[in-house]
Parts: C-alpha cells; sequence; structure tokens
C-alpha cells in the first residue's frame, strides 16, 4: 500500500471552500480549510490527481521540512544542516525558490530566497565540490518557503507553472481574470452543466466561458498542460500519471449553450481563438454585440455570470452608467436568471441597483474584490417571495418563519415556571417609582413604595395642585421642589458661596467673584 503524506493545495482567498469540496470529492484525507489554503493528506496518486483535476488550486505543496529559525543566520545553518539534499539534488541538476514572507523577523522574501540558495549551494560545494545551478524557468526542481513569524517550512512545488496556466489560452485581452478565480466563481454560483444555459455579456477573453464549458463537460483543468513539476522527481511513476491522464470516466455530454457578448470586435476574435484551442466551440456561441443593446435573453432562465470593467487596470469612461446598464439588462431582459458579478468598489457595484441577495469576499490578484448574487424574477420582491414560499423553497438570505411555542410542543410563554400572572396583575397600568418590599430607608432615602402615574403627575400640575413659589417668586410642582431645588446645597458652603436662580436651576457662586456687568 502506497504510503499517505501531508500536502498543502494553494488558492485564492474566498475559495477555500470550493477547494476542499474538490480534494474530498478527488479521494482526499482530512482535509482542512487555512487561510488562502486547504491542508490534506494523500498518496503519489492522489498529488497527480489533484494536480491535474483541481480547477480551484493555485499550486500543490508537499512540505518535506518544519523548523523554528529567530535570524538570518539561523535559518541559513538550519537550511544547510537538517536536509539531506542529495534525496532532492545533485549537483548536475537545476533549482529554484519560490519565498512567502509573514513575519516581523524576515521582512524580504527576496533576501530569504539568496539565503536558502546560499545554503543549498554551500551544502553540495563543501561535499562535491560542485553545486547545483538556479534557472528561473523550468527548472528541475522548485522548492518553496514559507515563513510564518519564526515557523519556517521547506515544501517541494509539484505543480511547477501555477495551475491557472491550464494551456488552452492562446491570447488574451487587457486584465483577464483568472482561470481559477472564474472556475471558482461559476462553482459558487452551482454551475454543473445541468442547467441549460450560460450567459456572459462581457465575456473579454472567453475565461468563464471555456471554464464553464470544461466543468459542464467534466473535462479536467489539466489537461490541456504539457507539463508538471513532479514528473522530473526521481520517484515519479509514468505509467500511474499516464491512466490518471486517460481516464475519462468523469467526462459527460452537455447539452446546454454557452453565450458570449462583448462590443469589441477584438475581444470576441480573442475568445474564439481560446474556444477553438481548447475545442469547446461546439458548446458556445459567441456574438460581437454592447450590453445596452441586448432586448432580449437568448434562453428564458439560466445563470448569468460576469467580470465587468474595474477603472483599475482598464480604464473606461463612464464606468458607473455601465454598472446601470447592466442592473437595468439584469432587472428587465434576464429575469428568472441568476446573476453573478464580482466588482472591486462597493460605491460602483451599488450603481446597478438591485438589492443583492448575497455577497462574497474574493481576492482578484492584489485586488479585494466582492461577488454579488442577484436573483432576478417579475414583479416585486414580496410577490417574489411569496410565490418561493408556495413552492416551499426558502429564499436565499431570509430566515424561517418562527414557529409559535404550541407548534413546537412546547407551553406558551405566560405559562412557563416562573411566568405565570393573574389576569388582574396583567391588566394594571404599569407604574413607576421607588420601591422596596420592605418599606426600609437606605442613606436617608426613603424607598418605600411610592406610586404615582406620570400621566397624573402631569395633569395635576397642570390644574395648579401641588404647587409651590420659591423665594424669587417662581413656581414650581412640589415634586420639582422637593427633588431638584429643595436639597441642592452650595459646593464651598454657605459662608462661601451665594445662590442664584436661573429658571427652574438654582446654582452657586462664590461671594468674592465681581458682579457681571
Amino acid at each position: 500500500m502506497a504510503e499517505n503524506f501531508e500536502m498543502v493545495a494553494k488558492t485564492f482567498f474566498g475559495l477555500e471552500g470550493v477547494l476542499a469540496q474538490e480534494l474530498t470529492a478527488l479521494g482526499a484525507q482530512d482535509v482542512k480549510e487555512g487561510r488562502r489554503m486547504v491542508s490534506f493528506t494523500g498518496d503519489n496518486e492522489m498529488m497527480y490527481r489533484a494536480n491535474f483535476c483541481c480547477r480551484t488550486a493555485l499550486r500543490i505543496l508537499k512540505p518535506f521540512c518544519v523548523f523554528k529559525s529567530t535570524s538570518a543566520d539561523d535559518l541559513y545553518d538550519k537550511v544547510r544542516t537538517c536536509v539531506h539534499w542529495e534525496d532532492f539534488l545533485t549537483p548536475d541538476t537545476t533549482f529554484a525558490i519560490d519565498a512567502t514572507v509573514y513575519s516581523d523577523i524576515f521582512r524580504h522574501s527576496q533576501f530569504v530566497t539568496y539565503r536558502v540558495k546560499d545554503a543549498i549551494a554551500d551544502y553540495f560545494m563543501d561535499k562535491y565540490g560542485k553545486r547545483p545551478s538556479i534557472r528561473i524557468k523550468s527548472p528541475d526542481l522548485q522548492i518553496n518557503v514559507h515563513i510564518a513569524e519564526d515557523q519556517v517550512t521547506l515544501s517541494l512545488d509539484s505543480s511547477g507553472e501555477p495551475l491557472f496556466k491550464r494551456g488552452w489560452r492562446a491570447a488574451q485581452t487587457d486584465a483577464p481574470i483568472n482561470e481559477v478565480l472564474a472556475a471558482g466563481i461559476l462553482m459558487m454560483a452551482g454551475w454543473d452543466g445541468s442547467q441549460k444555459c450560460l450567459v456572459d455579456p462581457m465575456c473579454g477573453s472567453g475565461t468563464f466561458l471555456v471554464e464553464a464549458a470544461l466543468i459542464a463537460t467534466g473535462t479536467p483543468p489539466g489537461l490541456y498542460r504539457e507539463h508538471f513539476a513532479f514528473q522530473n522527481w526521481r520517484d515519479y511513476d509514468a505509467d500511474l500519471f499516464a491512466e490518471i491522464y486517460n481516464d475519462d470516466s468523469m467526462e459527460r455530454e452537455f447539452t446546454g449553450t454557452i453565450y458570449g457578448y462583448d462590443v469589441l470586435g477584438k475581444a470576441i476574435a480573442i475568445s474564439r481563438e481560446n474556444v477553438k484551442k481548447a475545442r469547446l466551440d461546439k458548446y458556445i456561441k459567441l456574438e460581437r454585440m454592447d450590453i445596452a443593446d441586448i432586448e432580449a435573453a437568448p434562453e428564458s432562465g439560466g445563470i448569468l455570470v460576469t467580470n465587468p470593467p474595474y477603472g483599475q487596470r482598464l480604464v473606461v469612461d463612464g464606468l458607473w452608467d455601465l454598472y446601470a446598464t447592466l442592473g437595468t439588462k439584469l432587472k428587465h431582459v434576464f429575469q428568472g436568471y441568476d446573476a453573478w458579478v464580482i466588482g472591486y468598489d462597493s460605491d460602483t457595484l451599488s450603481k446597478i441597483g438591485l438589492h443583492p441577495s448575497g455577497k462574497t469576499p474574493l481576492h482578484n490578484g492584489s485586488l479585494e474584490c466582492e461577488l454579488r448574487h442577484y436573483q432576478i424574477f417579475s414583479g416585486t420582491y414580496a410577490s417574489y417571495r411569496a410565490e418561493q414560499r408556495a413552492e416551499g423553497k426558502m429564499v436565499k438570505g431570509e430566515k424561517p418563519e418562527r414557529k409559535q411555542p404550541e407548534a413546537r410542543g412546547e407551553k406558551p410563554r405566560s405559562r412557563r415556571p416562573g411566568r405565570e400572572r393573574d389576569d388582574a396583575e396583567r391588566g394594571q397600568q404599569r407604574k413607576f417609582g421607588w420601591s422596596r418590599r420592605d418599606g426600609g430607608e437606605r442613606g436617608g432615602r426613603p424607598f418605600g413604595r411610592k406610586e404615582f402615574d406620570r400621566g397624573q403627575q402631569r395633569h395635576a400640575a397642570n390644574d395648579g395642585g401641588g404647587v409651590v413659589t420659591d423665594e424669587q417668586g417662581r413656581q414650581h410642582s412640589d415634586e420639582f421642589d422637593k427633588r431638584v431645588v429643595r436639597f441642592r446645597q452650595p459646593r464651598l458652603g454657605a459662608d462661601k458661596e451665594r445662590p442664584i436662580i436661573h429658571g427652574r436651576r438654582q446654582s452657586w457662586k462664590r461671594k468674592d467673584l465681581p458682579e457681571e456687568q
């Protein structure tokens, strides 16, 4: 039986859950989600399948050494002495190092790369008098260094080129969406090919279209790649990988249609090249059309996914008008569709003018974006919600109706222990006032029950009842006199301060201060 080992699949922020589901479906064990990564265990076959089949993974790493380091010299010493580098390299092979650093100790990833490279080179110079060479492109071995504070993890990169480089792209427009992110959004949208159509009204170079066709037909994303890094390893099993490569048990027939539109003729031409290279043109229809000119949906229902310009890498005049037009078309043309729009700026996204039923934070490269889900329906939201309830469906984002205690098999709230009140008590008007059951006093302040109704007190004061006249001839209610006026005392003593009356307020002023003019 093949030996299992730990692996790490890297991905974009926000796609960890989708990647975990993919790995579990492939047969991975001990699947655990992290931040922009998912850890799992498996054998070489699992590693080959993860590279070949995972749509939302960027790299598959195989950790082989973990240690703590507190300085650059300490890192150099441990890399040089803690690993038997002959197990991976020879003086005649080439290697490359990719470093990722989140640490206050090691602040520059490039410096970490140099120190690790020096440690490996000096290891071979001391033993063989010859060192392996560095090669940035297509090395024999790719080493990944990950540092989190003082925790250092050395891993073998089994992927080589990032897995978003599928191999089907012949050309691209400005600022295309990443293939891994596009596949993740489609899977989050629930696209699996069972729906009858998918639409991208601003398709650009056709990334969503090609990835949607790959998902719908069950085609592995690694089918178009020419090489994986694990094919250079000493323990590479060519027969095992050939078996995985030729396994078409997951492929299926897709009877629906995928539609792509774009205002630029150049974008449509590039999309055609990419679709043709992927050999998916029988499933995808392309047409040059401005979104403002779309007057009818191609079919009566389906999924709409799009990545409109953000105004960052690709500058567009009238960006807010574009988003407003998108919202108008969603509301009036694509009724019955589930729409998914990824955007960068919340103010710009708000110009769509529709209330999203869900928001998911995602990272598109270095940009912190948001994926918004819109359920497009005709009429009002209240009528749509009523229809969904009548069909026994739950509207996304809506909480289930809370059942009454009797429906849950519980006693009504008034009958529960400790909550019994008789009808007389329930009908009494609520009273306010000081209360203490024993009628005693605390600190000279009366705590006996002194109930009064605020409305009755106000009316009594208006009728002239309970009125007190102070020394200045001003009238106050006897309650105000009792609580505010009568008990106020000078701060420095009556011999040093004199009282001042401001309306109903009484304050004190030092006697030695001059009178105000």
